[in-house]
């Protein structure tokens, strides 16, 4: 049969192929892509339940003073935006920049009304400088 074809047929029954390969990449690299998205949520956010359920997220906003209780490497706190505030579990080491009324964004997911964090990354604020640029 493809002996018979044109060559002007062929070139469109290519052309064609190529189109519908490109379009199946295009649909799975997006697919992928979406799957691995994590979103940003602010506590007040979370409160009125637009993150995700079941979902991993980003919450972001301040630790509240007086919030951080340590048991060995298990750490809770909880996580303010000044509105709202939401419990937050995390089990590992915190990082060094970590501290009560600094600003924090952790990833993890909502269980039963806490996040429960599988990372935590410290922000550090707009005045930061290196100790080599501070001497």
């Amino acid at each position: 049969m493809a002996s018979t074809m044109k060559p002007r047929q062929r070139r469109l029954a290519l052309a064609a192929l190529l189109v519908l390969a490109a379009g199946a990449i295009a649909a799975l690299v997006f697919n992928a892509f979406r799957s691995n998205l994590v979103f940003f949520y602010t506590p007040t956010q979370v409160v009125a339940q637009e993150a995700p359920s079941g979902r991993t997220f980003r919450i972001g906003g301040l630790v509240e003073p007086g919030s951080v209780k340590r048991e060995g490497v298990q750490v809770s706190f909880v996580v303010t935006d000044s509105a709202k505030t939401v419990p937050v579990r995390y089990q590992g080491v915190l990082p060094d920049l970590f501290k009560e009324g600094k600003g924090v964004v952790a990833q993890g997911q909502l269980e039963g009304g806490v996040f429960v964090a599988r990372e935590v990354l410290a922000k550090h604020d707009e005045n930061y400088m290196p100790p080599e640029a501070a001497e």
